[in-house]
């Protein structure tokens, strides 16, 4: 039987054809909206998304569905918490769109200083301006903070060097590479910062991140970019400062965003002349569409001819396990389930396993994560197994 898969935002052909080619059974359908998947989804094994919402509804109802590919790099746009409880995978691309990402981002950091938006407005309203325009600051020597030093960040880091910019980073991890000075504290490098560039995923730990708090560390006429995830930025508290602090503003992602590709938008941002919004087009360049496309291709193909999800997200992080079970036994059917009724009569739940043959096929060692001890009767059976060359049972 064929393998399903869904594609429900803009995807390359030539990728899609790669599919076909695997005898893939592929529905191309980038127009469908989150309203559309629960019905569109309800009999596939796998759904690629980009942008497109898949909630509660599009998981639950879903006969066949084993994988969701989001064909990007951040997952807040799946309900996670509804693929946990039916066991669907989720997997994402991450890294694949870094560059354009920065790319923009630094765009955006030269359009506001030289406003070049407003120049081509009132170019096409036959408005010449030049003395109101030729008082950009440039970007030389300024000092830029990025928030969120991954992928993206360490590509707008490389730029910025390249512009002459003095650059700190604040990240989970250490922070290296590409002259970025690390910080601890905001309150240490925002009030210094000409440019604040944002480059967080979405979570508990970053929602709202950006408040009055942190804007009120920002130097007046300061320029803020956030081309990461609309919720990381209080809105409200961005138009407050925005508008009592004279800050320049370049974002990517914005409350309330439409859903659907084309038509009307609405937004109290409008209201702003020094806020540019783009589309939510970060990753879309060719070059990254492709990258990204590649990389769905073989998580799919990988998941099918090997089993093992790529750049699975929504794996365990921490198993509640204790305990360790080591039995190293003759490949043979049945040796390895015998050791498992062992287990499951004494009621311990294992929580991963894996089995490894050594080379030549005659023997195997089993690794088992045990939620609790295994009592001395249970390694007394274990040891009594003539196929059972030898085990280890200790607390981890």
């Amino acid at each position: 039987m064929k393998m399903k898969v869904l594609i429900a935002d803009k995807f390359p052909e030539q990728y899609i054809q790669r599919l076909k080619d695997a005898e893939i059974d592929v529905i191309y359908n980038p127009k469908l909206g989150e309203n559309d998947l629960p019905e569109a989804a309800k009999e596939v094994d796998c759904l690629v998304v980009r942008s497109t919402n898949v909630n509660a509804e599009t998981i639950e109802k879903s006969q066949n569905l084993n994988l969701i590919v989001r064909a990007g790099s951040g997952v807040n746009n799946i309900n996670i918490a509804a693929a946990n409880k039916k066991g669907v995978y989720v997997s994402n691309c991450p890294g694949k769109n870094s560059i354009a990402v920065a790319e923009l981002a630094i765009g955006m950091m030269l359009a506001l200083d030289r406003r070049i938006p407003h120049n081509v407005i009132d170019f096409r309203k036959g408005i010449w301006n030049k003395g109101e325009y030729s008082k950009a600051e440039g970007l030389y020597g300024k000092t830029l903070a990025i928030v969120g030093y991954g992928a993206i960040g360490k590509e707008v880091a490389k730029r910025a060097q390249a512009l002459g910019m003095s650059i700190y980073a604040k990240d989970i991890t250490r922070i290296e590479g590409y002259g970025a000075k690390d910080f601890s504290e905001f309150d240490q490098v925002l009030p210094i910062a000409d440019i604040v560039t944002v480059h967080l995923p979405q979570n508990s730990e970053t929602k709202n991140l950006f408040d009055d708090k942190m804007f009120g560390y920002m130097k007046k006429g300061a320029i803020f970019i956030n081309t990461s995830r609309a919720g990381v930025v209080n809105e409200e508290a961005l138009i407050r400062a925005v508008k009592e602090k004279g800050l320049k503003v370049g974002l990517d992602v914005f409350q309330g965003e439409p859903e659907a590709k084309d038509g009307p938008v609405s937004s109290k941002l409008q209201e702003l002349d020094n806020v540019y919004v783009t589309h939510h087009i970060g990753a879309s360049t060719e070059q990254a569409q492709n990258a990204v496309a590649e990389e769905t291709v073989n998580i799919i193909l990988g998941f099918i001819n090997s089993g093992v999800i790529a750049h699975w997200v929504n794996k365990a992080k921490a198993p509640e396990t204790h305990y360790q079970l080591v039995v190293k036994h003759y490949d043979k059917p049945g040796v390895l389930a015998s050791v498992l009724d062992v287990l499951r009569e004494g009621d311990i739940n294992i929580e991963e396993v894996e089995n490894i043959i050594f080379d030549g096929g005659l023997v195997a060692c089993c690794t088992m994560k045990l939620k609790a001890p295994a009592t001395t009767e249970m390694l007394e059976a274990i040891r009594n197994n003539p196929n059972v060359l030898s085990y280890s049972h200790v607390s981890i």
